[in-house]
């Protein structure tokens, strides 16, 4: 198996993760090595969240799962792409298919796709 570079960053590399069969960037977040093991073991998506401090299983709460179809390691072993196949629509906690639905326009973010639903239906929270 090979060995990423967990400490070259302090513990925590980048995970892009991609739309498998159209190639939309969905998300990024962070692996951790307990993470990557559990990914590999199960072949769904888990991150390492730093704001919870804990791993993050995607979809534990929403039902999103990502189900990893093709992972793609850097050349310096310290960045993956998760190519996934989204469940449920949304990758982001937004109830947006990407978390990439703005971009800049004249100095402002605009919105460039809908959401899919309505997170605070989702989390019982507002986003």
């Amino acid at each position: 198996m090979i060995e990423l570079d967990f400490e070259k960053s302090g513990g925590l590399i980048p995970a892009i993760a991609q739309d498998a069969d159209d190639g939309t960037v969905l998300m990024m977040a962070y692996l951790n090595r307990e993470a990557w093991e559990e990914t590999l073991a199960t072949g769904r998506a888990v991150y390492f969240s730093r704001s919870r401090n804990k791993l993050w299983r995607k979809g534990e709460e929403s039902g999103n799962v990502q189900i990893v179809r093709e992972i793609l390691v850097d050349c310096d072993l310290d960045t993956v792409i998760f190519k996934v196949e989204q469940k449920g629509g949304a990758a982001c906690h937004t109830g947006h298919r990407s978390c990439f639905y703005r971009k800049l326009q004249s100095g402002s973010l605009v919105e460039t796709a809908p959401a899919v639903f309505d997170p605070a239906a989702v989390y019982g929270k507002q986003s």
